[in-house]
């Protein structure tokens, strides 16, 4: 066995699941292949019971191997796994004698499915332990009898909330579920799982109150209920998974159908574009582990919206922090807001009262000598920022990473002012920091290596994807977002409701529609980028969005942008007549597709996957595409360059298809690397 161990003492197995090769365990099917041969060993052996645990300090069980997704391409094939796993999980529920797992760390996915197998599951009691069944964000639904199993155990809309939103619970949620059967402290998990054992109390069961949903004569209503929910969020077009576990549910299908459905899913685009934006994500947090990062204090200057959350989230995420500000009204509304969020991410007094003590308000800058990265997040003006850093380098220690916020500013122009210019780096998050799930790692042309190490190992730390980008006007994200945003103003002021054209983004796939997206940024930093912008990329900035931002009209901030806001920031989206025959999508999408193979052509990045990244994580460009250059492939170079052509001739010139559109060698697709 290269992956399990089996131990029997007194008449009680435990097998112990380390992954050879992985920091994690994932069940690929030479694990389950080893796991079933294991089962089949010890059914005819006179035992009174089978612990399994994992002995890797990450968790218990990740999930499938995703890696070996990609090499599926036939459903029939998908199926037939499908099936082998569900044998192997049926031999576990089936054994003759009881069975426990002791989970610690990550159970999601299959490895939760095969702790549903087991006659118990006992979880350690600590933040870390997480429970879920995450395959909805692949495009797929649990495919070993997770689907089966789970309602009967934790109820019906509790078993449906788990799959259709991929969330994952706590030691302490799941035991109120009903996921698990007891939560324990480290120390106490393999006892208490023997005790469980020894026992031989009846398996679990949700009251009669949490089953009745699934009762037949209301399932039909339960599902079309719940299928309205989850329209508001996945267009069944785009997202097919959560509408097939209703229908899978609400037919009460056996193991059989569950197989048949995840083998039609798992090979479909979706499916196949959303594991493709999950590994790429993965493979940028195996570049920034690959280094330690040396940072326990962190100074941030600037106590605005994006300084105070940069602060808070680092934090949240265990690390002491001084914010700086020149006020102590702006420090107080940071500290509150800091506060606020605590106690609702953490729940617990003690733990929120902890988070409260690593962040500390500091006027005078006191924790700068101290730091051990300084982050500047003040207002984006270039001298303002020169002036902060001359100081910030003569008061930081020699060994302080010093870091910039800004959205668009070239280091080099910020590195003028510094003596040793390589300790110098962009770390540039996404409002609001603590949902975005992207920092670009902006590299200057001074920027040295150990700096670039240390920010990414940061933004690891920091549960973010740190994505290498070169120091150029917009960098990445920005600079791809922005004419896709200016091509909406301008349509709007063409005449073309912006209802409509928001809506036809958000047919498309993204998250919001540009024009809200514009409001909800913030009009004049909308401006201060498109200008910033407009010099070296040759970008027209729209006369309408000039006129709004000199009116004080600055989008939801205001309460009035483009669109109007109510007193608690709700959108008061105005009545549309019919869409007016304009190719709408097609100038918002192309635009900004020729401007990431632009950043492509620059060195931006020197990835497609790299774009695919920093879109999809950076701005939720529809990820059942898997990201602009994904869609660029699937739909072919040559007919994109000619859309663009035609759009140049009626639109004019800023349609111009990019030079980059006639070197292939572009678009050839290879894992993520550092430019």
């Amino acid at each position: 066995m290269n992956h399990w161990k089996l131990d029997i003492v007194d008449e009680l197995a435990t097998l112990s699941l380390d992954v050879a090769g992985q920091s994690a365990n994932l069940l690929s099917q030479e694990v389950l292949s080893e796991f079933d041969q294991l089962l089949r060993d010890l059914e005819g052996q006179p035992l009174r019971g089978l612990i399994i645990r994992s002995t890797k300090p990450s968790g218990f069980i990740a999930g499938a191997d995703v890696r070996e997704f990609e090499r599926i391409s036939d459903p029939a094939r998908a199926a037939e796994l499908a099936r082998a796993g569900q044998l192997v999980f049926g031999r576990l529920a089936r054994l003759p004698f009881p069975s426990a797992v002791a989970i610690h760390g990550f159970c999601l996915g299959g490895g939760l499915e095969l702790a549903l197998a087991c006659t118990y599951r006992i979880a350690r009691d600590d933040p870390g332990t997480r429970l879920g069944l995450p395959e909805v964000r692949l495009g797929i639904h649990p495919g070993f009898a997770g689907t089966l199993r789970l309602p009967p155990l934790v109820g019906d809309l509790a078993a449906l909330d788990l799959m259709l939103t991929g969330r994952s619970v706590s030691a302490r949620e799941a035991r109120r579920l009903g996921l698990v059967d007891e939560i324990v402290p480290e120390r106490h998990l393999l006892r208490a799982a023997a005790q469980f054992l020894r026992r031989r109390r009846p398996s679990r069961r949700a009251p009669w109150w949490r089953r009745a949903p699934g009762w037949a004569p209301l399932r039909p209503l339960v599902a079309r209920l719940m299928a309205r929910q989850v329209a508001k969020k996945a267009n069944s077009e785009h997202y097919p998974a959560p509408y097939r576990i209703l229908e899978l549910w609400r037919q009460r299908a056996g193991e059989e159908r569950e197989a048949l459905s995840i083998g039609e899913l798992l090979v479909a685009r979706t499916s196949r574009n959303l594991v493709h934006v999950f590994l790429i994500g993965e493979e940028l947090k195996r570049e920034g582990r690959k280094h330690p990062h040396g940072i326990e204090q962190v100074h941030v200057v600037g106590a605005g919206v994006m300084g105070a959350d940069i602060a808070m989230w680092a934090a949240y995420k265990g690390f002491r922090v001084s914010l700086q500000d020149r006020t102590p009204e702006i420090l107080a509304r940071a500290t509150k807001r800091a506060h606020e969020f605590f106690k609702k991410q953490l729940k617990d007094a003690r733990a929120v009262q902890e988070a409260m003590d690593r962040f500390m308000p500091d006027v005078e800058g006191h924790g700068l000598a101290r730091a051990d990265l300084v982050i500047e997040a003040i207002v984006e003006k270039v001298e303002a920022k020169r002036e902060l850093f001359r100081t910030v380098e003569q008061r930081a220690r020699p060994q302080a990473l010093l870091a910039t916020n800004t959205s668009s500013i070239p280091l080099e122009t910020l590195a003028e002012s510094l003596k040793d210019p390589a300790r110098l780096v962009g770390l540039h998050f996404f409002n609001p920091v603590a949902k975005m799930q992207l920092v670009e790692i902006v590299r200057g042309a001074q920027t040295g290596e150990e700096a670039l190490r240390r920010a990414r190992a940061f933004g690891v730390a920091l549960d973010r994807l740190p994505l290498d980008v070169k120091s150029s006007p917009g960098f990445l994200v920005n600079r791809i977002l922005m004419p896709y945003l200016i091509e909406a103003v301008k349509m709007a002021e063409e005449g073309i409701s912006i209802v409509h054209i928001d809506r036809a983004a958000r047919a498309f796939g993204m998250p919001m529609g540009p024009i809200e997206l514009a409001d909800a940024v913030g009009l004049d930093i909308c401006l201060s980028v498109a200008q910033m912008l407009a010099g070296p990329l040759g970008i027209e900035v729209p006369q309408r969005l000039a006129e709004l931002v000199e009116q004080g009209v600055l989008g939801k901030k205001s309460n009035g942008g483009f669109y109007k806001y109510d007193a608690k920031g709700r959108l008061k989206r105005p009545r549309a007549d019919k869409a007016p025959e304009i190719p709408i999508t097609e100038r918002l999408i192309l635009r900004l597709l020729n401007e990431a193979v632009a950043c492509l052509r620059e060195g931006v990045v020197t990835e497609p996957s790299a774009v695919d990244a920093g879109m999809v994580y950076g701005t939720g460009f529809a990820p059942y595409l898997g990201g602009p250059m994904r869609y660029i492939e699937s739909l072919g170079e040559t007919g994109i360059s000619h859309s663009l052509y035609r759009l140049a001739q009626e639109y004019g010139k800023r349609f111009a298809p990019d030079p980059g559109w006639t070197q292939p060698e572009l678009f050839l697709r290879t894992a993520v690397r550092r430019p």
